[in-house]
């Protein structure tokens, strides 16, 4: 006598993770299907509300019995009925769909093009006028885009660039990596930034080879801000004396104010009392602005529409 035995693929306790995760895979084909089954109670009209030939829903169940080692249903010609364990399962299926239908109506929402989501990434020195300003002019034509930003450094944009987390980032310097493409859209000036009572307070323009002696404050390493004070001055002829490392420009600037040292920044959104700001006019002391994306990442419409009018800045990125 032949004895028909169940598949040998079904997790005993100690399975490990690998295990898991394979079946995973063997059962999500077939959880809707089950669903099906269950709310219906019957093969045949499941099979005709899902769209699917009744041959392929029976098949589906038993494999996925003999997946799990367990009974589901009990048959009784078409019409079945839940098992204990049948029911148990239908519990966590029922959740599991519903979330996996969740996360689905959230990306194609985030994806719409006239009410999808941006996650756009920029720098602490931008944020006080230049973001809000694009943001404000971008949404004149899209006023139902949704942003999801975050501010902060550049390295830290860029992970979150490669990541995922971010659609575009708006960084200084441009970054030059093969998994990126990076367009450069404008360039500011930056300033040298002395105490009110400073010696040098009294001039308009300086050659920064003339604050060689002068003790800085600056941001930290890993900021782009910061790669590029230590290669200006570099090229001054100096390595500058650091007094103070921070995360914000502002706070530099209160910290100039406050005597302790000078600073290399860009412009401010207003002026702070307490500071001068003084025209580098030897090296040349600027930085780039540019616009990044992950390379070969396909874009939503939402995040096409605001990568193009991004670019459409080139020249004309900041505040006048």
């Amino acid at each position: 006598m032949m004895h028909e035995q169940r598949s040998e693929t079904h997790l005993s306790p100690s399975s490990d993770t690998e295990d898991s995760a394979d079946m995973s895979r063997l059962l999500a084909p077939r959880l809707a299907y089950f669903a099906g089954v269950a709310r219906t109670e019957h093969v045949t009209r499941a099979a005709h509300e899902m769209g699917v030939p009744q041959s392929t829903l029976s098949r589906a169940m038993v494999r996925l019995e003999q997946d799990l080692g367990v009974d589901l249903f009990a048959r009784r010609g078409r019409t079945v009925s839940l098992t204990p364990a049948g029911r148990t399962f239908l519990g966590s299926v029922e959740r599991a769909l519903a979330e996996i239908e969740r996360a689905a109506d959230e990306v194609r929402a985030d994806a719409d093009p006239a009410t999808g989501k941006v996650a756009f990434g920029f720098l602490h020195t931008m944020g006080s006028e230049t973001v809000p300003g694009l943001i404000r002019a971008f949404r004149a034509d899209h006023p139902r885009v949704r942003f999801s930003l975050v501010q902060t450094y550049g390295e830290a944009m860029l992970e979150r660039l490669r990541s995922g987390e971010l659609d575009l980032c708006l960084t200084s310097p441009v970054p030059d990596a093969p998994d990126l493409v990076a367009r450069r859209l404008d360039e500011q000036k930056l300033r040298l930034v002395v105490p009110a009572d400073h010696r040098l307070a009294a001039r308009k323009r300086i050659r920064l080879a003339e604050a060689a002696d002068e003790t800085f404050v600056t941001l930290e390493p890993g900021y782009g801000l910061r790669r590029i004070t230590d290669a200006v001055c570099q090229e001054a002829g100096f390595r500058p004396k650091v007094a103070f490392e921070g995360e914000e420009a502002e706070t530099l600037r209160g910290l100039v104010a406050a005597g302790l040292g000078v600073a290399l920044l860009p412009p401010p959104a207003f002026a702070r009392p307490g500071v001068v700001e003084l025209t580098v006019t030897a090296p040349r002391a600027v930085r780039e602005i540019g616009v990044a994306w992950l390379d070969g990442h396909p874009d939503t419409p939402p995040v096409a529409a605001f990568k193009k009018f991004l670019l459409s800045r080139r020249g004309h990125l900041l505040p006048e």
